[in-house]
């Protein structure tokens, strides 16, 4: 493919549906004639041969279409089509439509500020220098130089509003851009109809269809018209009605499977019959369990952020009123002291047609910065308002409380939510998925979940069970005992009445804070806890307390005192901390990004391989029609242009999975011995004549014996760096405010209830809470717990206590315990037996092994313990069972 899109597609980090559409274009232009006013009829056959979806232009100029679903980057690709066109040299000169002001603002700062996070040329080195000049249709009165200079170098892309346009063309009017201007000395627009190289390029094209606007632009004749749209449609009279020049289409479906968007859910109440209530019921109902859904949503974002030390996500709800006046309603309702207990008062907006002046500034406002942590409001209610353009990454529950006047607005409604606040998926369920609370009018929407290309999988139909959702959720965290101890001193210390006893406690905690910290800073300079008390690590270490010091404010009065505190009791606070840490190396654990794969070595079996040489005539007739680029000439004194071993090659290598550059040894010890056959029962000439005239055949005879030779391995792991031990993880934990923390030998009825609740009570433990996912998990830790087994201390690793990941890297594993006894530290996994051979259990378990191997290699070189990986199943976790019998008997390293 074209050098100059390869490297736009690696420099602009395409995703590829859009290095596709890129390709699609180059396609498309080195086989279409790019000029003024062509013969649209001859145009659109070369396209319809290349790809047969489009079947019209729909323009008075060749024009394309480009669906592509929300969230996944028209923007980006309006930005790599732009450069295209200008590196290849076929145009500078660019007209960019937005169907209205949201857009046509966003598109204005996306093309033209470099630092924005947006920005469509990052990248591009070639614009550095060259900047493309964004002219508007508020600045495009002040560029009289262009139309001087019409030759410069200068790229140019107008922005324009096309709803203006057409509001300027009402009543017959001539729209601004075509009226004579008197700084310009002519009209923008005339000078842009003159331009032989304008490519006109449509944001969210489905707007530009019967427009007043379009009956100008149309005039334009540009070269070529670059349409982009998540939805390739209209809506005739309850009629879908799809556009006829679509040369590339990536449904929303297709986005959600791959994994550039939210996973979309539809959420509705257990054994609930709207029949039974009045609109004004179902409102509310729908919108308390779409709020309920919502904190659920708050909590699962705090956890993530706080485990993945990531920024912190404030979602919020959209609902979808009829009209104006229900919208009202709705706000009064949930500004009421009965709902929720007024807590969300203050905390929902509305936007709709009808607001004018201060209120709808100060609602823009509002809507634009709904991302930033300061901005208090959680519901914003709508009434067909937030379409395209809107692009928020933090809408994770949608209320639609009346249906939708069509297809094409419920699937823009939806898709307003479907942006990924981190850019990817996190592989967390509640971080990655959207949820909608279904109406009773929204049912096509779960009947539809069936339906191949159905943006709802039918696992993400969601019922609501009343009594489940209606408990108030609150995020717990769960130190680790060291960090446990500190915040307990802390509480005790507030609790002294003594100034002078009170100001000498805090100067002892603040001194034993600052050794911890360096404590976990010193991994890098020492091998193992033991050599934090050699006298050079200790040096070391007072040195940088005594920096920290000297740096606060608050401390330096009390300098002295807390340096000596910190030498007197440094070798204590190191014992503590060796007593309460598990010395986990830190390794990352990833798969190479080369999967291997190949054949394996044999000979070809020829018994069947008896070709015969065909008639002269009949060749001399079939290389003049296919094979005019082979130069020999027939009978004596032939001449190839090859060996007979690369004629054959040459066409093995168009087979499946067939690597020319691992392979090439392979194939040709296949091809010389079919050769090699061919000159047991045929002479010279007639061997030349089997080759060149069933070539293809005779690929295909050898493929058909390599298939089964065909071998692909899962990726191997890359050797990694290994440090030593890191500091214990904090656990972030979603409880029922109203349920207490148990205790963890307590019998928890019914057993599935165990993953939601929290426990405590450990005497092992390296943290003082844990939560189980199931019932074996909270056994073992009872098993863990025993008195008289060989377990020092154990704990349930944090999500991000560990670095391994697995399936391509784009996975990462969990472990559910860590187990140090006095020899060995083990890796412990607890699965359901049946599970065991599963191909997922048995990738995991690899990645697992590699971390334990370069862990216990490292640990034994500098005096540590060796680690042992342990997946134990289900039914063999009881209480009679010993922890050491366990590890005897699934001892897997």
């Amino acid at each position: 493919m074209d050098g100059i899109a390869n490297q736009i597609k690696n420099r602009l980090s395409l995703r590829p549906p859009q290095r596709e559409s890129l390709d699609i274009l180059v396609n498309i232009l080195n086989n279409f004639e790019l000029k003024k006013n062509p013969k649209l009829q001859v145009e659109l056959e070369k396209i319809k041969k290349l790809y047969p979806t489009c079947t019209d232009f729909e323009r008075d100029f060749p024009s394309i279409c480009f669906a592509l679903a929300t969230g996944v980057g028209k923007t980006r690709l309006m930005g790599a089509f732009i450069t295209y066109l200008t590196l290849t040299k076929k145009s500078k000169n660019f007209f960019v439509l937005a169907p209205n002001l949201t857009i046509y603002n966003k598109l204005m700062e996306d093309f033209s500020n470099p630092n924005h996070p947006k920005y469509v040329f990052k990248g591009i080195g070639e614009f550095v220098h060259n900047r493309p000049r964004v002219i508007t249709g508020e600045t495009y009165h002040h560029v009289g130089d262009l139309l001087e200079k019409k030759n410069n170098n200068s790229i140019n892309i107008n922005v324009f509003n096309i709803s203006k346009i057409n509001a300027e063309t009402r009543s017959g009017a001539v729209p601004r851009i075509k009226r004579l201007s008197e700084y310009l000395g002519d009209s923008y627009f005339s000078y842009l109809s003159n331009l032989d190289d304008l490519v006109l390029l449509m944001d969210e094209s489905h707007h530009y269809r019967a427009d007043r606007g379009m009956q100008v632009i149309n005039e334009l004749k540009p070269l070529l018209g670059l349409e982009l749209t998540a939805t390739p449609q209209v809506e005739r009279s309850n009629t879908a009605i799809k556009f006829k020049n679509v040369v590339y289409e990536y449904s929303l479906a297709k986005a959600i499977r791959d994994g550039f968007v939210k996973e979309p859910a539809v959420a509705t109440r257990k054994d609930f019959d709207p029949s039974h209530y009045s609109a004004e019921e179902l409102d509310r109902i729908k919108l308390e369990d779409g709020v309920r859904i919502h904190e659920d949503t708050k909590v699962a974002l705090d956890i993530f952020a706080r485990d993945s030390k990531m920024n912190q996500v404030k979602p919020f709800v959209l609902v979808v009123a009829k009209d104006t006046d229900h919208a009202s309603q709705l706000k009064e309702m949930i500004m009421s002291a009965g709902f929720f207990e007024g807590r969300y008062a203050d905390k929902v907006m509305e936007i709709h047609s009808n607001q004018r002046g201060e209120e709808k500034d100060e609602n823009i406002a509002q809507l634009l910065s709904l991302e930033h942590p300061d901005n208090k409001i959680e519901i914003v209610i709508h009434v067909n308002m937030l379409k395209e353009g809107w692009d928020v990454t933090n809408l994770y529950t949608i209320i639609p409380l009346r249906t939708a006047a069509s297809t094409t607005l419920r699937e823009q409604t939806i898709g307003r939510g479907l942006r990924l606040p981190y850019g990817i998926r996190t592989g967390s369920n509640k971080v990655d998925k959207l949820t909608i609370i279904a109406h009773d009018k929204f049912q096509e929407i779960i009947d539809a979940a069936n339906q191949p290309d159905s943006i709802i999988k039918r696992e993400n139909i969601i019922v609501i069970d009343p009594a489940e959702i209606s408990k108030e959720k609150e995020v717990v965290t769960s130190s680790s005992n060291m960090d446990a101890i500190i915040k307990e001193e802390q509480k005790r210390i507030e609790e002294i009445e003594n100034p002078e006893e009170k100001q000498k406690a805090k100067t002892n905690l603040e001194v034993k804070k600052l050794i911890h910290s360096t404590l976990n800073e010193l991994n890098t300079k020492v091998k193992t806890v033991e050599e934090l008390t050699s006298t050079e690590i200790k040096e070391i270490a007072i040195q940088n307390i005594k920096d920290k010091i000297q740096k606060d404010p608050q401390q330096i009065l009390f300098a002295e005192e807390m340096i000596k505190e910190a030498e007197e009791s440094y070798e204590t606070e190191v014992e503590a901390f060796r007593q309460n840490i598990i010395e986990i190396p830190r390794i990352i654990i990833q798969q190479c990004e080369k999967i291997v794969h190949g054949f394996h070595d044999f000979d070809l079996d020829t018994k069947n391989l008896n070709f015969q040489p065909v008639s002269e005539e009949i060749l001399v007739k079939t290389l003049r029609a296919q094979e005019n680029d082979i130069d020999y000439v027939i009978g004596k004194g032939r001449i190839i242009n090859d060996s007979l071993e690369n004629i054959i090659v040459n066409e093995l290598i168009n087979c499946p999975e067939i690597d020319y550059d691992d392979q090439a040894d392979l194939l040709f010890k296949l091809a010389g011995q079919s050769v090699a056959k061919f000159k047991s029962y045929l002479n010279k000439d007639e061997v030349y004549n089997v080759v060149q005239f069933h070539k293809r055949e005779i690929a295909s005879f050898i493929y058909a014996q390599m298939k089964p030779q065909f071998y692909c391995e899962a990726p191997k792991f890359e050797k990694p760096k290994v440090y030593p031990f890191v500091r214990i993880e904090e656990h972030n934990f979603s409880k029922d405010k109203t349920d207490v923390i148990h205790h963890f030998k307590d019998t928890i009825t019914p057993t599935n209830s165990i993953p939601s609740k929290i426990f405590s009570g450990f005497g092992k433990a390296c943290h003082r809470l844990y939560k189980f996912d199931s019932k074996t998990e909270k056994d073992f830790a009872i098993i863990l717990e025993q008195e008289n087994n060989d377990v020092i201390k154990w704990m349930r690793p944090a999500p991000n206590q560990f670095n391994i990941y697995w399936e391509h890297n784009s996975k990462r594993y969990y472990p559910d315990f860590v187990s140090e006894t006095t020899s060995t530290i083990y890796l412990i996994e607890t699965k359901k037996a049946d599970d065991l051979d599963s191909a997922e259990v048995k990738e995991k378990a690899r990645a697992a092994l590699e971390y334990c191997k370069y862990a216990t290699d490292f640990n034994l070189e500098n005096g540590g313990k060796p680690w042992k990986y342990i997946l134990i199943p289900h039914n063999a976790v009881m209480h009679n069972m010993s922890f050491d019998m366990l590890v005897r008997r699934y001892d897997i390293i």
